[in-house]
């Protein structure tokens, strides 16, 4: 699952694109400003942004700057109609492809999935691990198996998108909201009760003991992560 990142002072606009991005195969982040968006770069693996050019706080023309001194993921700028001399601006500077407002859904689609494909077949990225192991747990992506201590284990689909969710971080923290929205791709509204009953599930299939885990921990008041 690729992380997007958006920036965008509108939340109109921020609740549009998520929409159109919403297939199962994003994971979207959210910003309201430039200087919330390069602080979301730095503590979460970004694989392609989308930054609006005029925000509160650091514009995404100065977001894109400080983005491109640590990384190289994908920037399309978000621009409204007219201002070409800001999307010039932007294309010299470091950004990939621009969107212009107001946007169509399906060029949205169309140019975030060509600036990914090209991002992961130049190698800028590495592709998306399709064998997992934390400790004696792994995960066949390809096969869609699990194997813990070398048996297999029946997960149900939700259980098993869980897990590959979490053994793709390890140590990571996920809010019941982040693993709710990136499973089901809905509103995370009364999510935690839902994911909890999934991961009292998953924990009685790869733990020895459940009620003392040793891969799924519970970080009270924030989540969930997986140890190895």
């Amino acid at each position: 699952m690729y992380n997007i990142l958006i920036a965008d002072d509108e939340k109109d606009i921020r609740t549009a694109l998520r929409i159109y991005l919403s297939d199962g195969l994003y994971n979207i982040l959210e910003a309201e400003n430039g200087l919330e968006a390069v602080a979301i770069a730095e503590r979460e693996t970004i694989h392609l942004a989308i930054l609006d050019i005029m925000m509160p706080e650091m514009d995404g023309i100065a977001a894109m700057g400080k983005m491109r001194e640590k990384h190289n993921f994908p920037i399309l700028i978000l621009s409204a109609k007219g201002e070409d001399a800001d999307k010039v601006l932007g294309l010299n500077l470091g950004a990939d492809d621009y969107i212009t407002k107001p946007f169509n859904p399906l060029e949205v689609q169309a140019r975030v999935r060509s600036q990914l494909r090209r991002y992961t077949n130049l190698g800028g990225m590495e592709k998306p691990k399709t064998r997992l192991t934390v400790g004696n747990i792994e995960l066949d992506d390809e096969k869609k198996t699990v194997f813990v201590d070398g048996q297999p284990v029946s997960l149900t689909p939700m259980e098993y998108n869980i897990l590959k969710l979490l053994m793709e971080s390890p140590g990571r923290v996920y809010s019941s909201a982040q693993i709710y929205s990136s499973i089901w791709n809905e509103a995370a509204f009364g999510s935690e009760s839902t994911v909890a009953v999934h991961i009292r599930h998953l924990r009685e299939k790869i733990e020895i003991n459940p009620s003392e885990p040793r891969y799924l921990k519970v970080v009270w008041g924030q989540g969930y992560k997986m140890e190895n």
